[in-house]
């Protein structure tokens, strides 16, 4: 019996993932599958928005499908675009981005919702509708100034430095909230976020809501 419910298609990266990082399979209380998408890479589904790469991920969803998992997610939220395209040709749930939170959040909350994005220049109005959260109130902030989380996660260039990143993240949520007060709970977009939500609980006793919340909730509700 195969026991691993959850899926995770990954982007053909190399960098550290601490636990809290979807790519940790110790992030979560359930077995999880992983299935790399080859030339899938940052550049490509991030700041390119490659839809070439569409039926890869297809394939891959495929794979994990046949092998017994019962739902299927990601490892970049950017791929909220793709959306609709791979999970039409699969048969168990699929959820591509943290990003499908937003409406709910709004709903849960009462208000805007804050988004920390990796990319900022990259999260399009195109990104929200596909997972049909471009209608809710929101205001993005991005880690595009943030040196140590671009250079290791972005651009991988450098060696992740948990300490730098922690801080970045504090002061990405801090200007968010100074920046849109009426902010009422944040969505973090990014898959490599989750490890730094005790940090950003230094600064702010707002909801946080990411990919490991979501997947959780999927999940809970196959059993």
């Amino acid at each position: 019996m195969n026991m691993k419910k959850l899926g995770i298609l990954m982007l053909d990266t190399g960098f550290y993932r601490p636990k809290g990082d979807i790519g940790n399979p110790e992030t979560f209380p359930y077995p999880v599958a992983y299935q790399t998408v080859e030339k899938a890479t940052v550049k490509r589904a991030v700041k390119m928005s490659d839809s070439i790469l569409i039926g890869s991920f297809i394939q891959s969803a495929m794979h994990l499908q046949n092998k017994g998992v019962k739902a299927i997610t990601t490892s970049c939220g950017f791929l909220a675009l793709f959306q609709q395209e791979i999970q039409s040709q699969l048969h168990v749930p699929f959820y591509s981005s943290s990003l499908m939170q937003i409406p709910l959040v709004h709903m849960l909350s009462g208000g805007k919702v804050g988004v920390l994005t990796a990319r900022r220049k990259s999260l399009t109005v195109n990104h929200l509708q596909s997972v049909m959260a471009h209608q809710t109130p929101v205001a993005i902030e991005g880690m595009d100034d943030m040196p140590a989380f671009t250079t290791a996660i972005v651009d991988e260039t450098h060696a992740l430095d948990m300490k730098k990143v922690s801080v970045e993240m504090k002061q990405a949520v801090t200007r968010l909230l100074d920046n849109h007060p009426d902010v009422k709970a944040i969505v973090l977009e990014c898959t490599n976020m989750p490890p730094y939500k005790r940090f950003i609980k230094e600064v702010t006793d707002l909801p946080v809501f990411d990919i490991v919340t979501l997947s959780n909730y999927v999940v809970g509700a196959l059993d």
